[in-house]
């Protein structure tokens, strides 16, 4: 009589079955995503060899390297929270006016009689008061997360008017004011790209290391399977617009140092800027993956673009042609590198 086989050879071929496609499916998409940013890494080299080659003198000096790295800073911040909203499958129309309205309420009279932590903490507060009502209204409103964020664009830019009056308001706290001075560079860094360098990191670690970030992906990958594993699809969502919203006040109080000044047209476009750069990083619009590193290099490649084009006395619209295309360019090859993953 044959005897029954045991539990180990019972056991052996299934488990071999099930771990052979795992591991098989997990090497092409970290190849692709390394790929990924070792070509924006060759870009960005590219750029830096044509600024260096049309205008060596100015490119190359150590003012214009910092200023590009000043001027990624802002967009950057935003980019991060940017990056957390696309994976999770949503997105965010409003950073752009949020950081307006933030910037313009945190430089009233009022608000600068409390000098530099007074301005701060509203920069911020502002920030995270409005990602509140957008998560509110996307989480537990049902909204479509394109409606309640372009109905926050329209608002907070109205608000922003309404404060300002069409008028600039100048910054006279010395306190904010001396962080945008090369005195207050740290080894010839200036504080803005700290700051920068911080949020990223930051950022990298909550999305790849913490069980945060694993939710964001799983309720980007399929919310409904996630809600099923035990995720709160609803909080989390909430939490992630919150997360957009500080990004948005810490670039408004970065855009404070920076310009001296709060105006209502603060953010312009950021928004536009700050998808394009996720996604030419790697980041799927569609939600389910996201990456800081290379969100950061999509920000430093159009930065350097833009600074290029300034220094050679190029038109605005030519800029904007060459950005589209780079995002067309982008989009194209995530679905080339998704087909061939499911190959």
């Amino acid at each position: 009589m044959t005897q029954p086989a045991s539990p180990t050879q019972q056991d052996a071929p299934v488990t071999t079955a099930k771990t052979a496609p795992a591991v098989s499916g997990r090497r092409p998409l970290g190849l692709h995503l390394d790929v990924r940013n070792l070509s924006l890494l060759g870009v960005l080299a590219a750029l830096i060899v044509v600024g260096g080659i049309t205008k060596p003198d100015q490119f190359l000096a150590t003012s214009n390297l910092q200023l590009v790295l000043t001027q990624a800073s802002v967009i950057g911040v935003v980019t991060v929270g940017m990056t957390f909203v696309i994976t999770s499958g949503g997105i965010d129309l409003s950073v752009g006016a949020i950081v307006a309205l933030a910037s313009v309420w945190a430089t009233t009279v009022a608000t600068q009689e409390y000098g530099f932590a007074g301005i701060l903490f509203t920069a911020v507060i502002v920030g995270v008061g409005c990602g509140l009502v957008n998560g509110l209204l996307i989480a537990y409103g049902g909204m479509v997360p394109f409606i309640a964020t372009l109905a926050m664009l329209a608002a907070a830019r109205g608000l922003a008017l309404q404060i300002t009056d069409g008028k600039t308001q100048i910054v006279t706290v010395n306190s904010v004011l001396d962080l945008g001075i090369k005195d207050a560079y740290i080894l010839g860094i200036p504080p803005l790209v700290l700051v920068f360098a911080a949020v990223t990191a930051v950022g990298w670690l909550v999305l790849n290391r913490t069980t945060f970030g694993r939710r964001t992906v799983a309720v980007g990958g399929n919310a409904e399977a996630a809600r099923l594993a035990g995720i709160d699809v609803r909080r989390q969502r909430l939490y992630l617009y919150l997360l957009s919203g500080l990004c948005c006040g810490i670039a408004a109080f970065m855009l404070i140092v920076l310009a001296g000044s709060g105006q209502n047209t603060n953010g312009n476009l950021y928004e536009l800027d700050a998808i394009a750069a996720a996604i030419i990083g790697g980041t799927l619009l569609s939600g389910g993956r996201g990456t800081i590193a290379g969100s950061v290099l999509g920000v430093l490649v159009f930065t350097t673009i833009t600074n290029i084009f300034a220094l050679n006395n190029l038109e605005s619209a030519v800029q904007q042609i060459a950005k589209g295309a780079i995002i067309v360019a982008a989009v194209l090859i995530q679905h080339r590198t998704l087909r061939g993953g499911e190959a």
